[in-house]
């Protein structure tokens, strides 16, 4: 989370309080909806836009997603990432213009070489047309003094896969059928205007219902609010909002990396190369960028998310799962209806949290310890963690490992590169282990702290688990009563 956006942050997250709030007393109506835009925004001065008008209007919007709702006018979309419109208008329209820096020289390389007219003289330096301007670059690349500059947006510059573009008014539209749901360009937007689909009110519904709703807290959850908040003192707080227990993914870990070994070994002696199954972002990418990868490379077991909530219905039928963590995408793996068993609900931390400020409930340290999961499992959250856990099974099971190499890919665009490397056969490690976010989950897009920051408390907590071995870990549950497999079988 940019900390620069915690006026846009703080903005969003009263949204969802007043929502939970309402959810818990039901009075999700029109009227009660109404009140809180005008709660939120009193006027008449505006304090964020040009005018209360549009701030309402926002808060409508934000509204609508905070209810797991698209935006009034893109109703049938399927998308967890949304663009707020209204607060997409204040961008520059043009990628490339021209600054204060011109000196209007007599040589005017920039226009002499634009080959599309977009480039006028104006009363004291060059002037570029945005209407002509096809972005090739030419211009700025030919100036003496560096005066023209490419102002790319922010949105657009951090998505991995070129899935932003504009329409003729300049808003952000995404291409959904591109779109990884990495989330990324939520908190680079400095506006405010992208943002994802929340699933607390329906969560708020199952627990009003009566239904046993188990959270699951990511391995990335530990040093996430201090080396004071273990996860005992966050399952105790989720105790309090009203879920039956919380089971750390750490321990889905331990799980994926069993089964990801037994893949590994047999990969390895057909000479085959494979990449791993955890970021959900990244199987996106395999599975719309790069369809043959997806197919012929990807492991078949599931995430960490997935087994904790296939070993829970399993052992409590009829439960509702809820995963808790730093990721947008795992909002778009429990929408995918070909993983069965998955888990119901994906919120971030700061969703948790406002659902938890909602019934005025807080984190605080606790003295009892709990651990369900390997030091290994815990570490699925750090880039480099699944391929450690992966080789620690395989030696566990005695196999010799000296010679298996692997590839660890960090951050979406590097993934996409060496995806597109290994598509045309020049990738020579053994095995692809992917995650889009910088760092791993630790540095995902909704992440409560910054990395750095996480770290320090992180190192604290898991110097305190103790030494149990993956194999050996796992043998405490039923595997045999669910698969691991992403189709079922």
């Amino acid at each position: 989370m940019v900390t620069s956006d915690f006026g846009i942050v703080g903005l969003k997250h009263s949204v969802m309080e007043e929502i939970c709030r309402l959810a818990w007393n039901d009075q999700l109506d029109a009227e009660h909806k109404e009140k809180v835009v005008y709660e939120i925004i009193p006027g008449p001065k505006p304090e964020y836009r040009c005018c209360v008008y549009k701030e309402r209007e926002i808060v409508r919007q934000r509204i609508r997603l905070a209810c797991g709702e698209n935006p009034s006018y893109n109703p049938d979309s399927s998308n967890v990432v949304q663009v707020i419109d209204p607060a997409c208008d204040d961008c520059p329209i043009s990628a490339y213009s021209v600054t204060d820096s011109c000196r209007f020289c007599l040589g005017k390389a920039c226009l002499n070489t634009c080959k599309f007219g977009a480039i006028t003289p104006g009363e004291t330096r060059m002037h570029i047309d945005p209407a002509k301007c096809k972005e090739c670059g030419m211009c700025a690349k030919v100036c003496p003094y560096h005066a023209i500059i490419h102002q790319e947006r922010p949105c657009k510059k951090c998505c991995p896969v070129d899935a932003i573009s504009y329409d003729e008014y300049g808003y952000c539209k995404i291409d959904e059928e591109k779109c990884i749901q990495c989330g990324r360009c939520i908190h680079h937007c400095p506006f405010g205007a992208i943002g994802s689909k929340t699933y607390l009110v329906h969560i708020i519904h199952e627990l009003k219902a009566g239904k046993e709703v188990i959270a699951m807290c990511a391995p990335a959850t530990e040093g996430q609010f201090g080396e004071q908040i273990t996860m005992a003192s966050i399952r105790e707080a989720l105790k309090k909002l009203g879920f039956a227990d919380m089971v750390e993914v750490g321990l889905g870990g331990d799980m994926t990396a069993a089964y990801e070994a037994e893949e590994w070994s047999e990969a390895k002696k057909e000479g085959r190369k494979m990449t791993t199954s955890c970021c959900p972002a990244f199987i996106n990418m395999q599975r719309i960028h790069f369809p043959e990868i997806y197919q012929n490379n990807m492991s078949s077991t599931v995430s960490p998310m997935c087994a904790v909530s296939r070993y829970l219905k399993a052992t409590h039928p009829g439960c509702v799962t809820v995963f808790i963590g730093p990721c947008i995408a795992k909002k778009s793996e429990t929408l995918d209806t070909s993983v069965p068993g998955n888990a119901d609900y994906a919120v971030t931390y700061g969703e948790i949290r406002a659902l938890m400020r909602s019934k005025n409930v807080t984190m605080e340290p606790v003295e009892t310890g709990y651990q369900e999961a390997s030091a290994w499992g815990k570490k699925f959250a750090s880039s480099g963690g699944v391929a450690a856990a992966v080789l620690e099974c395989m030696k566990e099971r005695g196999e010799d490992v000296s010679d298996v190499t692997y590839l660890q890919c960090a951050g979406g665009k590097d993934c996409r590169k060496n995806l597109m490397l290994l598509q045309n056969n020049r990738i020579a490690e053994d095995f692809i282990e992917g995650m889009v976010c910088h760092g791993g989950c630790v540095g995902g897009p909704s992440r409560h702290k910054t990395e750095i920051e996480t770290m320090k408390a992180r190192n604290t907590l898991l110097a305190q688990a103790d030494g149990r071995k993956i194999l050996e870990n796992i043998k405490n549950y039923p595997m045999d009563k669910f698969s691991m497999k992403r189709d079922g079988t």
